[in-house]
């Protein structure tokens, strides 16, 4: 009789009076969101929970709930999501990563599992979550980067401009001008701890920090912080419009394929730095894209 591997026989579920002891393990996940509905799991769609739900229950045999540290939104990508779920001691917390990419399609991966303690959470315990948002600005589209930015046709964005309007932002703000109805909170406060622009070359990113976000309100910012870009607003303007809570002028969302959970940030995180700080590679910087 042929003998099994010790991987092998670790993937083997034990009978049923063996699954006593559990573990709870932390994943560090990497999405492309064009053809996912977001995270959360919905009945009839392709969603990231509901693909890594679905690889846990062909290993386990049964369903397992997977917490996340933030819900994105449909065509969202996502460098550094943090989830986590409850699972039999049998198979080593850090194999978990390799286990699920064998199951995974190839817009989900595992970039690193640990076990944590069985009172961390994904979502309670994260202490911020950071936002990029990239624009390309280039005169003549690109295929290669089109999945990842918003490309702003042939409009020059003041960089010191959109800086100045962000920095007022900073800080513990009603946000109710950036409020759409479907946000689970029941107020608009959000202390928004880092805003930054930068620029290189044709593109222009923006980064937001802050322990929470209100649904949908990163590209609500962006939708409207172009026009203080172009000159359309000034800064005094943007800055008025939101801090008088303005909702009905804030009328456009930025497009999601530009928008990416870049990280999340906990006072105790059992990974390493190379796997989850800045793993949306600027890819594209370094030399002028037409």
């Amino acid at each position: 009789m042929e003998k099994s591997s010790p991987i092998q026989r670790s993937l083997e579920r034990p009978s049923a009076e063996l699954v006593q002891a559990t573990q709870r393990v932390a994943l560090v996940v990497q999405y492309v969101g064009t053809h996912l509905h977001g995270w959360q799991w919905q009945p009839n769609a392709r969603t990231v929970q509901g693909e890594i739900e679905a690889a846990i229950r062909s290993v386990l045999g049964y369903d397992v709930r997977l917490s996340g540290a933030g819900r994105t939104d449909t065509g969202v990508h996502a460098a550094a999501q943090v989830a986590h779920f409850d699972a039999p001691d049998f198979i080593p917390a850090y194999r978990w990563a390799d286990v699920l990419n064998a199951r995974l399609p190839d817009d989900v991966l595992i970039r690193a599992s640990a076990t944590v303690p069985d009172t961390w959470h994904a979502q309670f315990s994260a202490c911020w979550r950071r936002y990029r948002y990239t624009l390309y600005t280039g005169q003549r589209p690109n295929l290669f980067v089109r999945p990842f930015v918003w490309h702003y046709y042939r409009q020059y964005l003041d960089q010191g401009k959109i800086q100045t309007a962000l920095d007022a932002m900073v800080g513990h703000h009603d946000m109710t001008a950036f409020h759409r109805a479907r946000s689970g909170k029941s107020h608009s406060w959000v202390d928004l701890q880092a805003a930054e622009c930068r620029r290189q070359d044709t593109f222009l990113t923006v980064e937001l920090q802050a322990k929470g976000f209100l649904y949908g309100m990163v590209r609500l910012i962006m939708g409207l912080i172009v026009k203080v870009g172009s000159g359309e607003l000034s800064p005094a303007e943007f800055g008025k419009l939101w801090q008088q809570r303005q909702r009905h002028r804030v009328k456009y969302a930025a497009p999601p394929q530009g928008l990416c959970l870049l990280r999340v940030g906990y006072d105790h995180t059992p990974f390493a730095p190379e796997v989850w700080f800045d793993t949306q590679p600027h890819f594209f910087w370094g030399s002028a894209v037409a």
